[in-house]
């Protein structure tokens, strides 16, 4: 099987991307930067999924949300946004807040200190979380921007959504690689989920596939930077 080739070796200016005419920056840790607006997004943290899972007998290490905030923590001092976005399934059911430790609390305190925090409505967690303050609201939009956690039917010129968990499987130098990534065609967006137990969609999933009219890049994370590969050198789950 032919190895897939990256279609570049880096985006302009720090991983830029058009979307419907806003210029935007993917964060190489799957964070999304708008520099015009100074908004930061990130999509399903699922935080507290290891408590709900071992609420139902299944042993996860609780320590999801501390590491999930302390990577959400060194995004946002890369950027310092005015506007910080959680795009949906911040939680992973709707009494996760309720189960923050003190430490996790004081974390989120930091990121939304001196900043505008939006919580968006996600499956997982449709209803406003006490306590933690911030705005709730169903969907945003901004310019020429919509966001929301679930993408729409059909066409969506800049839309940006969350929900699908992108990722994308590829053999590179004879070795099987899965990872998070963006998945874009150039008229809207899915973001990769930032949680640190979210699992993953394949980027050639019907799920996926169907969003997009023609041809789509996987944006893969990757540290330092973003990797782009066409849809097509992506290869299916087994």
């Amino acid at each position: 099987m032919r190895a897939a080739t990256a279609l570049d070796e880096r985006d302009e200016e720090a991983d830029g991307f058009l979307l419907a005419g806003a210029r935007l920056v993917l964060d190489p840790a799957g964070a999304l930067w708008w520099p015009a607006e100074r908004m930061l997004i990130a999509a399903d943290l699922h935080l507290e999924k290891g408590s709900s899972f071992a609420a139902r007998g299944v042993p996860l290490p609780p320590y999801d949300t501390r590491a999930t905030l302390a990577l959400l923590t060194e995004i946002v001092a890369r950027w310092n946004p005015r506007t910080l976005v959680m795009l949906g399934d911040s939680f992973h059911d709707r009494r996760g807040a309720a189960r923050l430790g003190a430490l996790e609390r004081d974390m989120l305190a930091g990121l939304s200190a001196g900043r505008e925090m939006v919580w968006v409505a996600g499956n997982h967690d449709p209803d406003p979380m006490p306590g933690l303050g911030g705005v709730h609201v169903e969907e945003l939009r901004v310019g020429p921007l919509t966001l929301r956690h679930e993408p729409s039917a059909g066409a969506a010129t800049g839309e940006i959504a969350g929900h699908l968990h992108p990722v994308a499987r590829l053999l590179l130098r004879g070795r099987s690689l899965r990872r998070r990534c963006f998945a874009s065609d150039g008229a809207r967006l899915v973001m990769p989920a930032l949680g640190a137990y979210a699992g993953g969609l394949n980027i050639r999933d019907a799920a996926l596939a169907g969003l997009f009219g023609g041809p789509y890049i996987a944006h893969l994370v990757g540290g330092a930077r973003i990797y782009r590969f066409a849809y097509h050198a992506c290869l299916p789950d087994r």
